[in-house]
C-alpha cells in the first residue's frame, strides 16, 4: 500500500449577494488522506487567490487512481521546497509504475538528499515523459533495450536427495 494517494480537490468561495455563482478552483494534491489533501488545498488556494477556509467551502473531493497500473513509465516532477537557506525550484525524473509511487519516491528522496520534509516540499506539476524527453542521466541508462543485470556467485541447486545438512567445503559461487 502506497503512503501517498492522490486526489483531486474543487472548491469555491462562498456565494454571495456580489457573486452568487464564484469560480470554481480543482488541484490534484498527493497526501496520506483526504482530510490532509484538503488542508493542503487550502493552504495553496490562499498563496494563488485570495479565498481563504473560512470565506470558502469544499465542493468535492475525488481519489484518483492510474489508468496503466501495470506499465513502467517515466514521469517529470516540478516542485520547490523551502531549504535552510532560501526557496528553490527543481525538476527530477522517476521511474515508476504510477504517479503517486514517483511522488512518494520523490518525497523520500528530497528528504534524504535535501533534508526537506512533506510540509516545505511543494508539488508543482507531474508528467509522463516519453522516452525521447527523457532529460537526466540516471534515467537514460534505465532506457536500453535488452537491459540486462548480471547475477554473480550463484548457488547451484542440489537435488533434495543429494542435499547435506553440513559440508566439508565452502560452496563455489563462481562458473
Amino acid at each position: 500500500m502506497a503512503r501517498f494517494h492522490e486526489y483531486q480537490v474543487v472548491g469555491r468561495k462562498l456565494a454571495s449577494e456580489q457573486d452568487p455563482t464564484p469560480k470554481l478552483y480543482r488541484m490534484r494534491i498527493f497526501a496520506p488522506n483526504d482530510v490532509v489533501a484538503k488542508s493542503r488545498f487550502w493552504y495553496f488556494l490562499a498563496k494563488l487567490r485570495k479565498v481563504k477556509k473560512t470565506a470558502g467551502e469544499i465542493v468535492s473531493v475525488n481519489e484518483i487512481f492510474e489508468k496503466r497500473p501495470e506499465q513502467i513509465k517515466n514521469f517529470g516532477i516540478w516542485l520547490r521546497y523551502d531549504s535552510r537557506s532560501g526557496t528553490h525550484n527543481m525538476y527530477k525524473e522517476y521511474r515508476g509504475m504510477s504517479r503517486v509511487e514517483a511522488v512518494t519516491t520523490c518525497y523520500q528522496d528530497m528528504a534524504a538528499r535535501h533534508r526537506a520534509r512533506f510540509g516545505s516540499v511543494q508539488i508543482i506539476r507531474v508528467a509522463e515523459v516519453a522516452v525521447a524527453d527523457v532529460r537526466r542521466q540516471y534515467i537514460k541508462q534505465l532506457l536500453t533495450p535488452k537491459l540486462a543485470f548480471p547475477l554473480p556467485h550463484r548457488l547451484q541447486r542440489v537435488e533434495k536427495k543429494h542435499r547435506a545438512l553440513f559440508q566439508a567445503k565452502r560452496p563455489s559461487t563462481f562458473y
